[in-house]
């Protein structure tokens, strides 16, 4: 297994061998049904505050997912070299995160998101030496944080959220941040199978632009 410190050890290991379903409900696409393939960045380090995730809230002026907070990442060019070459160029250009201080621990199972059609493919990493990061461009990053871990498994930052559509998913509060939907999802397997999941109240359901104006 790759070298990892101790407090990540165990979700090293819990990744190991999962499929799909460990990370979503939602079924692959059907055969012959066109997506876009991409990869997003999970990027672990060791911050202030103890362990940490990279977070970034896309431009408002993106016609994907505007105004969101994501992991860094996005769509495959042809000249990347898998999706872990993927998310460290894309994590690169929206965040300046540098790939010569990130050790890659797993690239995890494909998971298909309907809303935009993308297949994304997650992947894991441990920052081992981290270095300042910011927007890099204006028009598709409008902020970057590093957000601790035990701020996302505190209870009373995490809840689920309404969408107009009808929609229920899990949520987080971070600094200036609301964590929704794909990510959310994400950050709440990631939370439990890395052991800092901490009881919380998943019939605290808040709709979702109200929330969004409290932060």
């Amino acid at each position: 297994m790759t070298d990892v410190p101790d407090w990540m050890r165990g979700l090293a290991l819990a990744v190991d061998g999962l499929d799909h379903r460990a990370f979503t409900r939602i079924s692959p696409p059907p055969a012959g049904v066109i997506t876009r393939p991409a990869a997003v960045l999970m990027l672990l380090g060791e911050g202030a505050d103890g362990p940490d995730v990279l977070l970034l809230r896309r431009a408002d002026t993106l016609g994907s997912h505007p105004g969101q907070v994501a992991f860094p990442g996005g769509k495959v060019d042809p000249t990347d070299d898998g999706p872990a070459d993927t998310a460290l160029r894309e994590a690169f250009e929206e965040t300046g995160v540098l790939r010569a201080g990130v050790t890659v621990v797993a690239t995890l199972p494909e998971l298909f998101v309907p809303v935009s059609m993308f297949v994304v493919t997650p992947v894991l990493a441990y920052w081992h030496r981290p270095a300042p990061v910011v927007a890099v461009d204006a028009n598709e990053t409008a902020a970057v944080a590093r957000v601790p871990l035990a701020h996302l498994a505190d209870p009373a930052n995490r809840f689920r959220v309404r969408h107009p559509s009808g929609y229920v998913g899990p949520a987080f509060s971070a600094p200036g941040m609301l964590v929704w939907g794909f990510t959310a999802g994400l950050l709440g397997r990631l939370l439990s199978l890395g052991g800092w999941e901490r009881p919380w109240d998943p019939d605290d359901v808040r709709d979702l632009e109200p929330a969004s104006r409290a932060l």
